[in-house]
């Protein structure tokens, strides 16, 4: 997990930036077959839940919600999914 200061609010409380990486685990995968990305796309959205659930424990108050974390941050790791997947497929 690792912090950045970014900036105060208005009422001067401090404002940080958290942010917290999940490896996700291709091994014995299939990609380019339907149930293999299938598979990889709910082992990215198993991290990011778990991720943001991390976040949440340890940040209570934290925005966004550990629900609409978890959304950005699996819409943010499918995109890599979505390459590997790609590229399984073209061969």
């Amino acid at each position: 997990m690792s912090t950045k200061s970014a900036g105060r609010t208005s009422t001067g409380v401090p404002i940080v930036d958290v942010s917290l990486s999940y490896g996700v685990s291709t091994a014995g995968l299939d990609l380019a077959s339907h149930v293999g990305a299938l598979e990889l796309e709910k082992r990215v959205h198993g991290a990011a839940a778990a991720a943001c659930k991390e976040i949440s424990r340890k940040y209570p108050d934290a925005t966004p919600s550990e629900e609409d974390c978890a959304k950005a941050a699996a819409d943010k790791a499918m995109v890599r999914a979505h390459e590997l997947e790609a590229a399984a497929a073209a061969k």
